[in-house]
């Protein structure tokens, strides 16, 4: 049998198990399943990179009809934490969502002392926007969480070059604000009534302080900013946060919220943190984007889908599926993109599933 359909015929027994009444092998029972859940086919690790952790994997078709990822990457040598302090923004492109990747280069580098992005990019989410590309991105100055700020990058062209920001994006709040620590996790969407919005992510800085040491520190929340013009100015909307899960005890909380908008309806896919577990994926709609409805199921950790080799000691978040993003043929969603780690040099990978219709 070909691996290939090996892992197909693997995911179709994954699913059986997830139908109520026939026995979840997930500790799930009484968790809502989105139907997206039930749309996704594995297809494999893709971006495996010797001497490099690989992240947040944002893909676009091109108009040379091949499929380009923007993502994230640092040394090996830095362990899974130089995402903060030393990750680079690299380009790679295939001839289809399931075909190998090749890399272009890196595209966006940390700048040195005295930018806003001196010490990491990271968190690229690709968009094509008034026929421009727009690459959303995280930078910070210092290596740490209080100055990850939102910008934006520029191009003509997928291949570039690339127009770097002067500035960022969006800064964070006020001082007490639950948005006064950073702007991070981006995801962008053009409303039909011609504005420009930017979800984002942040919390607050004392909140942050007090729990240090602890599994879980300060309670990540969604904000949003609207602008009139691409490159703002973006101003928060009132009704912040638009996603807050921190009244339901537990210290519930999410990340690497990907927001898109198909037919009428708002729709997000986030990393749990707590709502359900921390090894599952969200999903949500909302009628006006800014109300959100309650969460779902939208995907299960990766030993649901496909058989991999025993945790390393290295690796901490080993089998969790991160940073959703969605590539898109003709406004649908075909494939997902998340980040694993794991894979063939036990640092991390993209893995994609496609999105039957």
């Amino acid at each position: 049998m070909k691996r290939r359909d090996f892992v197909r015929q693997l995911s179709y027994f994954s699913l059986l198990s997830a139908i109520p009444g026939e026995g979840l092998v997930w500790p799930a029972d009484d968790f809502p399943v989105s139907e997206f859940s039930g749309k996704l086919r594995p297809v494999g690790r893709a971006l495996e990179m010797e001497g490099y952790y690989v992240w947040c994997n944002s893909p676009i078709k091109g108009p040379d009809g091949k499929i380009h990822v923007f993502f994230s990457r640092w040394s090996d040598k830095k362990g899974m934490g130089g995402w903060i302090n030393s990750s680079e923004i690299a380009h790679a492109v295939a001839s289809s969502p399931e075909a190998p990747f090749e890399l272009v280069g890196t595209i966006l580098a940390p700048r040195g002392a005295g930018y806003w992005d001196a010490t990491t990019c990271h968190n690229p989410h690709i968009k094509l926007v008034d026929g421009k590309y727009c690459l959303f991105y995280m930078g910070n100055s210092n290596g740490k969480t209080d100055t990850k700020r939102i910008g934006l990058a520029t191009s003509d062209s997928l291949y570039g070059p690339w127009k770097r920001p002067d500035l960022p994006l969006l800064e964070a709040g006020p001082a007490g604000a639950w948005e006064d620590h950073c702007t991070t996790n981006p995801s962008f969407i053009k409303h039909p009534n011609g504005e420009y919005w930017l979800y984002y992510k942040s919390w607050n800085t004392e909140e942050y302080e007090q729990a240090k040491g602890q599994p879980i520190r300060g309670n990540r929340k969604y904000g949003l900013a609207i602008a009139k013009k691409l490159e703002g100015p973006y101003v928060r909307y009132e009704g912040n946060p638009v996603i807050d899960f921190s009244s339901r005890g537990g210290n519930k909380q999410f990340e690497d919220a990907f927001i898109w908008l198909e037919g009428r309806r708002f729709k997000l896919l986030a990393r749990d943190m707590g709502v359900f577990n921390h090894e599952a994926g969200l999903y949500l709609e909302s009628r006006d984007g800014k109300k959100w409805g309650e969460p779902e199921v939208a995907y299960r950790s990766l030993d649901n889908y496909v058989q991999e080799p025993p945790a390393p000691r290295h690796l901490k978040r080993y089998g969790r599926l991160e940073r959703p993003q969605l590539l898109f043929d003709e406004n649908r969603p075909a494939y997902l993109f998340t980040a694993a780690q794991g894979g063939k040099y036990m640092t991390s990978s993209a893995f994609i599933f496609k999105i039957e219709k």
